[in-house]
Parts: C-alpha cells; sequence; structure tokens
C-alpha cells in the first residue's frame, strides 16, 4: 500500500470561473490552525475554539489588508471526506478572488494539493475503497441521469459491499481447506466438496452477472453511438437540429446537402446519444456528395443503434428496400417521419421493409412522437431505472478485467473439483479470484496504479 502524507494540502474546488461562490479547502492536521492564521470571525473567537461542523462568519485577512468576506466550515476529524480536519472558506466566486485566497493559504502553511489528492486520502484513509473513488469522478462526469445514478450507487458501497462478501468466502473456503490439508487429524473434509461446489457456483454467478452489465455500463457512461440514416430529403436533418435544440444542420429541399457527418451529443429519456446525421444515401455522380455517402455507411457499421428514416408521406421505395436489407440483424428503428403529412406506408407495408425491427412514426417538423422514440431507445439499451442503491452496473475497464479474472479463476477451482483433482490445487485459485477481486476495492493494488488512477482527478477533489 502507498504511503499516507500527513502534511496539510490546499486546493481550490469549485469551478474556477464567476460564480456567486468559490471554496478553497484546507485539509491535514494543520488545516485549522493554518486557516485561524488568516480568519478574522465577527464573534471574535478563533477556529480553534470551534467544535466540529460549525459554520462561522468573518474575513480573510493577510498583512492586515482584507482579502475577502467569506462563511468558513471547520470539520473535525474523523467526520470528513478525508477523515483529516478539513476548513472550507465559502468566497466570493470570482477568479481572482479565489486565486487570491488560495495563495494566502498557501503561505500561510499549507502545500498545493496534487489533483485527486482529497479523495486519494479519503481512500488511504479507508472512508472509501478504490471502486468508490472512481465513482466520485465518474459523477463528476456524469452527462446524463443514468450514468450520475450509476455513479451514485458505486460510491454508496454497492460494489464493494458484492467485492467484500465473496472475498470473505473464498478466504474462509480457502482457510478451511489449507487447515484440513495441515491437520487432517482435526479438520475433516468429508462432505465438504458439494458444499463448496454450491458456494464457488453462487459467486460465480454473482461474478458473471456483474461482469453482464458491462456493455449496457458503457452506454450509460460514454453514450449510445447512434446514427440517421435515409435517403435524402427524408428529415435526417431536422431530427438532429430537434434532438440538440438548435439549428446545426442545414435544412433545405436542394437534395444532398448534408455532405459530411454531423455529430451531437444529446440526452433524451435520461440516456446519452452520441448522434450523427449523415448524407442522404443515393447513387450520385457528385464526387464530394459520394465520399460523404460512404462515410455515412462506414459510420453505420460501427454504431450501437441505427435510426433509419424514411419518409411516410410518400410511397416506399425500392431504394429504401434495398438499403434496409443491408441492415438485417442490426439494432435498428425505423422512423416513419412526416405524420404532419397524410400518410402513404401502412402499418403492415411499414413491417415488411424490415421485419422484426421497431417502427416508430414521428414529426421531426413539430416534435410529435419523440417522446415516445426516446422510451423505446431507452428500453432497447437499459434493463430498467437505476437506483442509488444497491443496483449497479460495471462502467470501468479496469473493474471488468479484475472481475473477469476472478470468475475465471473460479471456473478453474470447478473444473478442478469436478476432474477430482486433489484439494491442494484448488487454493491456488481461489487465492488468484480472492486477489482479482482485491484490485476492484484496492486492497490487492500498487502505488503505481494508485497514482494512475488518482491523476485523471481534476484539482480540488
Amino acid at each position: 500500500m502507498t504511503e499516507i502524507k500527513t502534511d496539510t494540502i490546499a486546493a481550490i474546488s469549485t469551478a474556477i470561473s464567476a460564480a456567486g461562490i468559490g471554496v478553497v479547502r484546507i485539509s491535514g492536521p494543520l488545516a485549522i490552525e493554518t486557516a485561524d492564521r488568516l480568519f478574522r470571525a465577527k464573534s471574535g473567537r478563533t477556529l480553534r475554539e470551534a467544535k466540529g461542523s460549525t459554520i462561522h462568519y468573518g474575513h480573510i485577512e493577510e498583512g492586515g489588508k482584507i482579502l475577502d468576506e467569506v462563511l468558513v466550515s471547520v470539520l473535525r476529524a474523523p467526520a470528513t471526506y478525508t477523515r483529516e480536519d478539513t476548513v472550507e472558506i465559502n468566497c466570493h466566486g470570482g477568479i481572482l478572488v479565489l486565486r487570491r485566497v488560495l495563495d494566502a493559504v498557501i503561505r500561510a502553511g499549507a502545500r498545493l494539493a496534487d489533483p485527486g489528492e482529497f479523495t486519494r486520502r479519503a481512500f488511504l484513509n479507508g472512508r472509501i475503497d478504490l471502486s468508490q473513488a472512481e465513482a466520485v469522478m465518474d459523477l463528476i462526469a456524469s452527462e446524463n441521469r443514468s450514468a450520475a445514478d450509476n455513479a451514485l450507487s458505486h460510491l454508496g458501497g454497492a460494489m464493494r459491499r458484492r467485492i467484500e462478501s465473496a472475498r470473505a468466502l473464498l478466504l474462509e473456503e480457502t482457510a478451511r481447506i489449507e487447515a484440513a490439508l495441515d491437520d487432517p487429524e482435526n479438520y475433516d473434509l468429508t462432505g465438504y466438496l458439494p458444499e463448496l461446489e454450491q458456494k464457488l457456483r453462487g459467486t460465480y454467478e454473482t461474478i458473471s452477472g456483474l461482469l453482464a452489465t458491462a456493455e449496457e455500463g458503457r452506454i450509460i457512461k460514454e453514450g449510445i453511438a447512434t446514427v440517421i440514416l435515409g435517403r435524402p430529403n427524408v428529415g435526417k436533418s431536422t431530427l438532429l437540429n430537434l434532438l440538440a435544440g438548435e439549428e446545426r444542420a442545414i435544412v433545405t429541399d436542394i437534395a444532398g446537402t448534408t455532405r459530411d457527418i454531423l455529430e451531437e451529443k444529446i440526452v433524451l429519456q435520461g440516456v446519452s446519444l452520441r448522434i450523427m446525421d449523415t448524407a442522404g444515401l443515393r447513387e450520385t455522380g457528385d464526387t464530394v456528395e459520394k465520399i460523404g455517402v460512404e462515410r455515412a455507411y462506414e459510420a453505420a457499421s460501427r454504431a450501437d443503434l441505427i435510426l433509419y428514416m424514411v419518409d411516410g408521406s410518400v410511397p416506399a421505395s425500392e431504394e429504401d428496400r434495398k438499403h434496409l436489407r443491408l441492415l438485417q440483424g442490426r439494432e435498428v428503428i425505423l422512423i416513419l417521419n412526416k405524420t404532419d403529412l397524410k400518410q402513404q406506408i401502412s402499418e403492415s407495408e411499414a413491417e415488411s421493409l424490415l421485419p422484426g425491427a421497431h417502427i416508430q412514426r414521428l414529426s421531426a417538423k413539430d416534435g410529435r412522437g419523440m417522446e415516445e422514440l426516446g422510451k423505446c431507445i431507452r428500453e432497447r439499451f437499459l434493463r430498467g431505472e437505476i437506483c442509488a442503491n444497491d443496483e449497479v452496473y460495471i462502467t470501468n475497464e479496469r473493474q471488468k478485467e479484475a472481475l473477469s479474472e476472478a470468475a475465471q479463476a473460479l471456473q478453474r477451482v470447478l473444473f478442478s473439483m469436478e476432474a477430482g483433482m486433489p484439494e491442494d490445487l484448488y487454493t491456488v485459485d481461489l487465492m488468484d479470484a480472492y486477489a482479482a477481486l482485491g484490485r476492484i476495492t484496492g486492497e490487492e493494488v500498487g502505488e503505481e496504479l494508485i497514482d494512475e488512477i488518482f491523476s485523471r482527478f481534476c484539482m480540488g477533489k
């Protein structure tokens, strides 16, 4: 385990921009003493006299000059984020004001914190495990409700509880086997193997269940790579503008207006979509437009979801049928656009265009049908609502790899049992699974990995 630093650190913990309030955070054994050198309370009392979890009004002064009028929160260990004494100076949120106060705190004896150092101390001091520390950054970076809820679930310890329970079982069973091997006269394994197999299969199912959420987790965190396809002038760019809430794509009656891929990140029904508008699919002699069509097909080949758009106010074309045949087996929602006009494509005809595809009628012009489209996308990619409780999705590649290694180690144990191999072989793989799970919580990681993880954090967190 990496060495725990015990000096006092400080950083700006809010965005460095014009705002109503900005916070300078100080943490460490001399946090209160450091702040006391600068703070002048209206009450006349010092911060060293203050109780924990209290707020005090006054000024930050240096060299007899007032730097800002502030509220100062005093938080005493261990009831703090870092489990160290912590002071938070709530300043007026201007860039100059925050920097002047932070500089004064540094001159008063604190050190400028490294990126993520407050959370790193929370981890090293045992307040959170490594999966919870990573969830802090995921929560800060979340761009939709599902990502935020999943990060909160991890932060609340949903992953930690599963891993600790599995590791405790593996350690107990390993100890039982080794005790029997070392002292067979007092420890008997008769009838034990069926019990062990049942326990290990249960643990394997738990780990496999977590691994099964990885694809949904990726979508929650990164968004659904979505491509809008269709012939020219069916309303693709109008749909992109509607989703983006602004005019991102040029919309005209001239076929072939869109020549290149336009990408926008939007949130629909609490799920992020990395949505791309593409050139209309048609045979063309225009060299630039032809490149745009080729790029449209290339984007579709990498997409999680294809929104294939058809003009529902005119009969389905043979071109549409040809394009849709190429999309068999892909995740496609067939959109019949222009419901504000008289529809020329029946339900049965629409179903024949791409059998098995979900069909959604909408008007990209006035937005009718958009709510239903959002619900359809959410239902196709997420199993259900994510709540900040024990529901958890794997969104972290490091955790996914560790879970996969643990699952493989348990498979080896179960294979050894089925093959009737000696019990002493079980313990090697059991401890491999134990160690792999420990990498998720941070109990089996080195300083280099810890440094790498926390280097990705923002300053002040």
